[in-house]
């Protein structure tokens, strides 16, 4: 197969030089451990005490990893990508709330990105993360099978009806929604949920997508009984499989805790089982629809392959190939030009409060081995060809 994640004036086609330079700043910077950890620290710092950082932020790490500070801020990023075949994900990165006003506002906030992405072909999908519509601990407690009391009941009951809202809005707007994976203790409530969503509302075809993070071990096993029971009740499954997004919090939590790592073995253990997910999906994808989340050039090479084995147009609206914004122009941009179907993740919302996000984004950018060696490259090989034109 062709390779063409190499072609630099194409991934970065819509960077001007400055923003390529702030690009090369941000990306030496995160490649430093020590620098991430003080950096995180002053800023989280400076940040409680109300200094005035944000406008710094903004036009920094914030503008490059964020599309705006609200929906309508994110237009114009929308707009510009979309120009070159590049969807977007409108994502509300606001994270860590634990009150059931803001839990209702994130409630509110997703239906608003359904009516957006009803009215504009370049923001094919919605999303929301299960902890932005109720508290962690609650769903932990959901998924372990203990009982709750009556107050809990209560605040579970009203978790269910936020999910049931906006699915059921989805399906009325025929819009798809991909729902995030998070932390493994809260996951297992989270599946049942989102599984009940595809029962009532992928008859016709995979509408709610869940999340499988593929760097736990068990995932592969759950979505071949997944299959199983979809088969038995008669839906599709939509999946969005990434790599995953807490590796250190959950090793750090299991070894406290004193249980099995659910993180695979080896980053070569995650990438097989990734890549096996992907397989065992195309194979049954007269029943499944794809988003491939993934910053891997081997594994996105993997669903093309696949696709021209099975006969699959570029465009089928089943497969999607998906990236953060900020990261993997290279995959996203270079797809986009050969003619699939891509999306990327623009996280948005105020400067102090998408600050958990960008924190975490950092740290495993630090964490990857090789990605931000690789997205360095790509920037220095591109602004030497820019020098040469």
């Amino acid at each position: 197969m062709e390779k063409i994640f190499n072609n630099t004036e194409n991934a970065f086609i819509l960077k001007s030089d400055a923003e390529l330079n702030r690009a090369h700043f941000l990306f030496k910077m995160i490649g430093n451990p020590s620098l991430v950890k003080v950096g995180t620290s002053l800023t989280n710092f400076a940040l409680k005490l109300h200094l005035p950082v944000e406008g710094l932020i903004r036009k920094t790490v914030f503008d490059h990893f964020c599309g705006g500070i609200n929906e309508q801020d994110c237009l114009k990023v929308v707009d510009k990508m979309y120009a070159k075949g590049v969807s977007s994900v409108l994502d509300y990165s606001v994270e860590g709330k634990e009150e059931e006003e803001q839990f209702d506002a994130a409630l509110e906030m997703t239906l608003r990105t359904i009516d957006f992405s009803k009215a504009s072909q370049a923001i094919p999908f919605a999303v929301f993360k299960p902890t932005g519509l109720g508290r962690i601990d609650l769903y932990e407690k959901v998924g372990a099978k203990l009982t709750l009391n009556s107050s809990e009941q209560s605040e579970w009951n009203r978790v269910v009806a936020r999910f049931e809202k906006v699915c059921q809005y989805a399906f009325d707007k025929d819009v798809t929604i991909l729902i995030d994976g998070e932390e493994t203790w809260m996951q297992d409530a989270a599946d049942q949920l989102v599984e009940r969503m595809m029962e009532l509302y992928n008859k016709e075809k995979a509408l709610i997508f869940n999340t499988l993070q593929m760097y736990r071990w068990d995932r592969l096993d759950y979505l071949k009984s997944l299959h199983e029971r979809a088969k038995l009740k008669g839906y599709h499954i939509g999946m969005k499989l990434v790599r995953g997004a807490y590796m250190e919090k959950e090793a750090k939590r299991a070894a406290e805790k004193g249980y099995k790592n659910p993180i695979c073995s080896s980053k070569q253990a995650t990438d097989d089982n990734f890549n096996a997910a992907v397989s065992y999906m195309m194979e049954h994808i007269e029943s499944m629809a794809i988003f491939a989340g993934t910053h891997n050039e081997d594994s996105s090479y993997l669903v093309m392959k696949l696709m021209i084995e099975k006969g699959l147009s570029k465009d089928d609206k089943r497969v999607w190939f998906g990236q953060l914004y900020g990261m993997s122009d290279n995959i996203s941009y270079n797809l986009a030009a050969a003619g699939y179907n891509v999306a990327k993740y623009l996280p948005f919302g105020p400067v102090r409060d998408v600050m958990p996000y960008l924190i975490r984004r950092a740290q495993e950018n630090t964490s990857v081995a090789g990605q931000t060696g690789r997205e360095l490259s790509l920037i220095i090989a591109e602004r030497n060809r820019r020098k040469l034109k």
